[in-house]
């Protein structure tokens, strides 16, 4: 049998929304959420304008809401999130070709640029491996900051290197939805954008 390896984005891509913003919105409701982006407004501009880099305009939407955050509160509201609101965001299209690729003997990992605190209690219960943006913490607390690098773009196909021997498995698969997701695309062998919509 052949050696597989799928690597699947995750926001947009398993799941019908972008999971950081609702899990804001489910812990701090919508008000919050909208003063938010108001108010850090500037930088997302400046993102956009490519002024800054992605991973500097969310560690500013980060750190409005969770800087100084108590790191265990912070993981009961990730565990929370995780069996109340995810199950509830997940495309059933790519929950079927997960198992049909574990099925077929595959190693399945999510990559992703949200943070792992939220996916993992899900991965780990739905059998996946994890690459993921880690957020900084000092004193059990959240700084707001990301710690090394926003898993994001190229920044995915090195922390998937980091973790794989690509060269040991015959079938490489990849699942994206953005331009975040074109170098793993560009990476794998085989390889599908927006597979699930």
């Amino acid at each position: 049998m052949p050696r597989r390896i799928a690597f699947f984005d995750f926001d947009g891509t398993i799941t019908t929304k972008d999971t950081l913003l609702e899990f804001v919105r489910h812990n701090k409701g919508s008000f919050r959420l909208y003063l938010g982006f108001f108010l850090t407004s500037p930088w997302m501009v400046a993102y956009k304008l490519k002024i800054i880099s992605n991973q500097k305009a969310k560690e500013k939407f980060l750190g409005f809401f969770f800087h100084n955050y108590p790191l265990a509160k912070f993981h009961e509201l990730c565990d929370a999130f995780a069996k109340e609101a995810i199950p509830q965001l997940i495309r059933p299209k790519a929950l079927q070709e997960i198992a049909r690729l574990q099925q077929a003997g595959a190693e399945v990992v999510i990559v992703s640029a949200s943070p792992e605190n939220w996916i993992r209690p899900w991965s780990d219960q739905t059998g996946l491996q994890l690459l993921s943006t880690r957020l900084m913490v000092k004193d059990e607390k959240l700084t707001g900051k990301i710690m090394g690098r926003n898993c994001y773009g190229e920044e995915k196909v090195r922390r998937i290197k980091e973790a794989y021997t690509l060269s040991d498995y015959d079938e490489v698969y990849a699942y994206g939805d953005t331009k975040g997701d074109l170098p793993m695309l560009r990476m794998a062998n085989i390889s599908f954008y927006k597979p699930f919509l």
